[in-house]
C-alpha cells in the first residue's frame, strides 16, 4: 500500500503570468471535458424533444433517464478505481467511447424499443459515470498545481456556457435535424471527448515526494494493491478521504445544498412561476440568472485567491440558501431572479476552489477514487431529494418547506466551515509550512 504523503499542500503559488489557455496540453483536455459536459447535458433535452414529437412517450422517458443515472451511479465509484489503477487517460478513453456507442443505438430504439433505449441509457451514463473522475485526475496530471484554479474555472465555464447556450442552439439544430440525427451528434461529441485529450504530463507524481524518499508515482507503480480487489481499492480511497475532515464536512454541505435546498427549488419554482406569478417568465429568467452568475463566479474565482479560501467557499455554497428564501413570500419576481443570480456565483465560489483543493491535498494515486465519492454523494443523493421534496411540500405546504431547506442551506455550511481545515481547504494552515 502506498504511503500517503504527510501533507500534499504546496507553498501558495504565486499567482500565473501565462494563461492557463495557452498551454496546449489543457487546451485539449478542455476540449474533451467540454464536449462530454455539452454531450451529458444534451441527452435528456434532444430525448425530450422525442416525446415532442411523438416518438417517445412520457412514461417511457422517465425510465430511460432513470436508466441513465443507474449507470452513472454504478459506474462512477469503478471508474474512480480503474482510474486510480490504470492509466487515466486509458479510463478516459473507452469509458467515452462507451457513451459514444449508446448514442446509434438509443437512435434505433426510438419509436421501436424502449428496451434497447433503456439499455443504451444505462451505458451512457455508465460512459458518463466512469470518465468523470478520471477527468478530474487527468486536470491534477496535466496542470501545474500553480495554474490548477484557473483550469478548473475555465472548465465549469465551459460547462455553464453549454448550459447556458445549449438550448438555443439544439433547438436550432432541431429546425433542420430529426432526433435520431441529433443523438447521433452525441455520439460524435463523445468520440470527441474520447480521442482529443492528451495523456497527463504526472505534474503533481513528479513534485511530491513521499516519507523515506522516492517519489509517489514510483511508489505507486510498485505499490497499487492488487489482491483485495475492487471493493478493498474503493475502501482505501474512503480512508483516504477522511483523513481529511474538511472534504468530509465539505459533502455534508453539498448534501444539505443538494439534496434539500436544490430539489427543494427544482420541485417549487416552476409551481410558484405559474400560481403565484401566472407566467413561466419568471421560471425562464431565474434558471438563465442563475447559469449567468455561475458563469460570473468562475470568472471572479480564476483570479482570485482569498486568504481563507475555504471559509469564502462554504460562505459561497451557503448563498445557495437565498433561492429558496426568495421563493417563500410574494416578493417582486426581480428578488427572485437576483436571488438566483446570488446562488450561481457562490455555487461556483465554492466549486473551482474545492476541486483545486482536492486535486492538491488527496494522495495522487488515491485522487480519482476520492473524486468518484464525490460525485457518487452529490449525484446519487440528489434524486432522493427530489423524490421526497413533492411529497413534503403537499404535507408540510411549500413555504415550511422552503423555510427548512433554507435554514439548511445556511446553517450546513456554516458548521462545516468549523471542520479542522476547513479555512483553507487543507490539513496544513499555509501560513505555518516554511
Amino acid at each position: 500500500m502506498s504511503t500517503t504523503p504527510t501533507s500534499a499542500t504546496p507553498k501558495s503559488p504565486a499567482p500565473p503570468t501565462r494563461s492557463i489557455l495557452r498551454d496546449p496540453a489543457f487546451l485539449r483536455l478542455w476540449a474533451g471535458t467540454t464536449a462530454s459536459g455539452l454531450a451529458t447535458w444534451a441527452l435528456p433535452f434532444v430525448l425530450g424533444l422525442a416525446v415532442l414529437h411523438r416518438d417517445l412517450g412520457a412514461a417511457a422517458l422517465g425510465l430511460v433517464l432513470a436508466a441513465r443515472t443507474a449507470g452513472f451511479l454504478a459506474a462512477v465509484a469503478v471508474g474512480g478505481v480503474l482510474a486510480d489503477r490504470h492509466s487515466r487517460r486509458a479510463v478516459v478513453l473507452w469509458s467515452a467511447l462507451a457513451a459514444g456507442a449508446a448514442a446509434p443505438l438509443l437512435a434505433v430504439g426510438l419509436g421501436r424499443s424502449v428496451v434497447l433505449m433503456t439499455a443504451a441509457a444505462a451505458l451512457a451514463g455508465a460512459g458518463q459515470g466512469a470518465c468523470r473522475p478520471a477527468f478530474q485526475a487527468l486536470t491534477a496530471e496535466t496542470v501545474d498545481p500553480g495554474r490548477r484554479q484557473q483550469a478548473n474555472a475555465a472548465m465549469t465555464m465551459a460547462v455553464r456556457g453549454s448550459t447556458l447556450g445549449g438550448p438555443a442552439l439544439t433547438a436550432l439544430l432541431a429546425a433542420f435535424l430529426d432526433v435520431r440525427t441529433l443523438l447521433l451528434g452525441i455520439g460524435v461529441l463523445w468520440l470527441v471527448a474520447a480521442l482529443v485529450p492528451g495523456g497527463g504530463s504526472s505534474a503533481e507524481d513528479k513534485e511530491l515526494t513521499v516519507p523515506g524518499g522516492g517519489s509517489a508515482a514510483a511508489d505507486k507503480e510498485l505499490a497499487v494493491p492488487r489482491a483485495g480487489g475492487f471493493r478493498a481499492e474503493f475502501l482505501e480511497g474512503i480512508r483516504e478521504a477522511r483523513l481529511h475532515p474538511w472534504f468530509l464536512a465539505g459533502l455534508a454541505a453539498l448534501v444539505a445544498v443538494i439534496a434539500l435546498g436544490y430539489s427543494a427549488t427544482s420541485v417549487a419554482l416552476p409551481l410558484i412561476s405559474r400560481d403565484r406569478y401566472g407566467t413561466e417568465w419568471v421560471l425562464a429568467a431565474a434558471m438563465t440568472a442563475y447559469t449567468v452568475g455561475a458563469l460570473g463566479g468562475a470568472l471572479v474565482i480564476a483570479r482570485w485567491r482569498p486568504r481563507s479560501q475555504g471559509w469564502a467557499a462554504f460562505a459561497g455554497l451557503g448563498a445557495y440558501g437565498f433561492a429558496p428564501l426568495s421563493l417563500m413570500l410574494p416578493v417582486h419576481p426581480g428578488v427572485v431572479v437576483a436571488a438566483y443570480a446570488v446562488a450561481g456565483i457562490g455555487i461556483e465560489l465554492f466549486n473551482v476552489p474545492w476541486f483545486t483543493a482536492t486535486q492538491r491535498e488527496v494522495a495522487p494515486d488515491k485522487l480519482a477514487r476520492v473524486s468518484s465519492l464525490d460525485f457518487l454523494v452529490s449525484y446519487g443523493l440528489a434524486p432522493v431529494g427530489l423524490a421526497l421534496i413533492a411529497p413534503a411540500i403537499d404535507f408540510f405546504g411549500v413555504t415550511p418547506v422552503l423555510a427548512g431547506c433554507a435554514a439548511a442551506c445556511f446553517l450546513v455550511p456554516a458548521a462545516a466551515a468549523l471542520a479542522p481545515g476547513a479555512r483553507h481547504f487543507a490539513r496544513t494552515d499555509p501560513a505555518t509550512k516554511g
